[in-house]
């Protein structure tokens, strides 16, 4: 268990990256009193095939508040950026570094920075950016530096190049893998409407309001049983071998070397969950 309250941020590209990717471990840290913060950098407004601008911002903003009150975090701030514009400027940077200092997270967790979506990848570049300089009084000056940086890492991803993604946490989320479900399902124009419409299945979404949350959780629910499969050794070695080679679904994490070094005794405080 943590000896402390930890204060983590969680920072994604898009309205809905860190529901999908860190909903369960959000849960979890909540669950034990610990403070947990989503931060999304783009405001969405581009991701739907038929509504845009500010229409689908607003949307989008509705069901990321929704799906924090699920969650039970302190707040899901959006950037009002134009989703598909988010660039790695000082300015930018300056507006990471600000939201950082104010937050004061122990932990930060972001994309790692070679992914499909350039939202991603500057969303990670900026989160590294700043990982120095908010130690550093004359950028950003009117607020108050932190005194280290905070321990960092990277949510999974499925990309092999230049180098794929190495777990240096799995998180067994079993628990909690309902009330994900339910954040997920907040996030209807990207569920029901906009996703299915990319991937060419949206003649497979179910009209009627009952049969959609079951719908979505078939169709996402296998990809957190890959992650549990894929590093079910690392599972094993976290909970030992009666719980972790039964954990049905999980989460992963990689250290970002920019952020504070982080031991083994602290990896288990950071991620402070039973059998860890």
């Amino acid at each position: 268990m943590a000896s402390r309250i930890l204060r983590v941020l969680i920072i994604g590209a898009h309205p809905d990256d860190a529901d999908i990717t860190c909903g369960g471990l959000a849960l979890k840290y909540t669950a034990l009193g610990h403070v947990v913060k989503f931060l999304s950098c783009t405001n969405g407004d581009t991701g739907h095939h038929e509504i845009g601008g500010v229409e689908l911002a607003r949307r989008r903003y509705d069901e990321s508040q929704a799906s924090a009150k699920i969650a039970g975090i302190v707040e899901y701030e959006v950037l009002d950026n134009h989703c598909g514009e988010l660039e790695p400027t000082v300015a930018n940077r300056r507006v990471i570094i600000r939201i950082i200092r104010e937050f004061k997270p122990d932990i930060i967790i972001t994309h790692r920075p070679n992914d499909y979506h350039p939202d991603h990848r500057y969303t990670s570049q900026l989160v590294q950016d700043a990982a120095y300089i908010i130690t550093v009084p004359n950028m950003v000056s009117l607020t108050d530096i932190m005194p280290h940086s905070p321990w960092i890492f990277y949510m999974y991803d499925k990309f092999q190049k230049p180098y794929p993604f190495i777990p240096d946490m799995v998180v067994a989320i079993d628990d909690v893998i309902e009330k994900k479900v339910d954040m997920i399902h907040c996030h209807e124009s990207q569920m029901y409407e906009w996703l299915p419409f990319n991937q060419g299945i949206l003649d497979q979404v179910p009209a009627a309001e009952a049969s959609r949350r079951q719908w979505v959780a078939d169709w996402r629910l296998p990809f957190f049983e890959k992650i549990a499969d894929q590093y079910r050794d690392k599972l094993i070695e976290l909970y030992g071998k009666e719980k972790g080679k039964v954990v049905r679904y999980a989460e992963a994490y990689e250290v970002c070397e920019y952020g504070a070094d982080i031991s083994p005794e602290e990896l288990g405080e950071a991620f402070p969950f039973g059998g860890i």
